[in-house]
């Protein structure tokens, strides 16, 4: 090479802005996830205070006790404390406290650290605890406590409470919408599903709130607004193609764009940059394969909700669609 020719280094995802841009990115993400967590307190009352907090304190601690040995303190850029409420607004309203902290120690121990910490984990930490949650607790992950009265904000549910490998108290259920769609072929009346006043996740209240917030993100260009932008689109025309074929078995598009935790993941979860495409061709490739899988998974799967597998697959894909899809330049080895 002459002197004076510039090197570039080509490495594969993951990929992170500047460290100074981390701290405005984590705090502008969590004003935008505010609606949505009032909402949730709102239909939740005290139960859902103590499982975002105690999910966030799981998630600060284990940051705290991996970066303490290197003389580093990571808390202040936010990431850990986004994590854990992002797990919990993921998370059923009821299940037991010790959860929602295993959670949000297995999001940042598992999730992030062993990958190398912030910038290099492959997959979404919060889905990752999410996904250890469902895989090793799945009855309290498929108890979904009903709304309670704002009256009775400080009513604490059964199962809150529960003990460590301890049976687990009877609780009071109700199904979301998609197993009434699922299992009893019941659609969910629109305006419940825009509003949240159903069952389901602590952030599966209002799809209106959780829009906004998607807005105001975008306003603040933290997040690639043609990720979410082509999950939907996936997601309707997937879903349209099959309510076309048969509308009395299968859900109608705008059903699954708003029933679920879809919006959550898509808007927040989904636009990782971390885990996301750099490319603008791959945002749309990725979010197009999230729909499908959406779909797919919520169709012909065994479970009514595909949204987290669907997200950590394509996850997965990352670095193979950054690759494929970056610019070339041309005249160059």
């Amino acid at each position: 090479m002459k002197s004076g020719e510039l090197k570039l280094l080509l490495t594969s995802s993951p990929f992170l802005k500047q460290e100074e841009d981390t701290p405005y990115i984590m705090r502008q993400v969590i004003i935008a996830l505010l609606p949505a967590t009032l909402a949730a307190l709102y239909f939740f009352g005290i139960n859902a205070f103590l499982v975002i907090l105690v999910s966030i304190l799981g998630a600060m601690f284990t940051e705290w006790l991996f970066t303490r040995s290197k003389g580093v303190n990571t808390l202040h850029d936010g990431s850990a404390a986004l994590t854990g409420l992002l797990l919990a607004l993921v998370l059923p309203p009821g299940i037991p406290l010790w959860m929602a902290f295993l959670g949000g120690v297995v999001s940042i121990g598992i999730g992030k650290m062993i990958f190398g910490g912030l910038g290099s984990n492959i997959f979404n930490p919060a889905l990752v605890g999410r996904a250890f949650l469902q895989a090793a607790f799945p009855v309290a992950m498929t108890t979904w406590s009903p709304v309670i009265p704002m009256n009775q904000f400080f009513h604490l549910y059964h199962t809150t409470l529960g003990i460590p490998f301890l049976k687990m108290p009877t609780a009071v259920t109700t199904a979301t919408p998609l197993a009434r769609m699922k299992f009893d072929a019941q659609l969910t009346a629109f305006h419940d599903l825009f509003l949240g006043s159903t069952a389901g996740s602590l952030g599966e209240t209002s799809s209106l709130l959780i829009l906004l917030g998607g807005i105001y993100m975008v306003l603040k260009k933290v997040i690639n607004w043609r990720i979410p932008l082509a999950i939907f689109i996936s997601m309707y025309v997937f879903a349209g193609i099959l309510h076309w074929i048969n509308p009395g078995h299968y859900a109608p598009p705008t059903f699954h764009l708003f029933a679920g935790g879809i919006m959550l993941g898509a808007i927040f979860m989904a636009t990782d940059p971390v885990t996301s495409p750099v490319t603008q061709k791959g945002c749309w490739v990725f979010g197009i394969g999230i729909g499908f899988l959406v779909i797919l998974i919520r169709t012909f799967g065994g479970l009514p909700e595909g949204v987290m597998y669907a997200i950590l697959l394509m996850n997965a894909f990352t670095p193979l669609i950054n690759r494929v899809t970056r610019e070339r330049v041309y005249g160059t080895e």
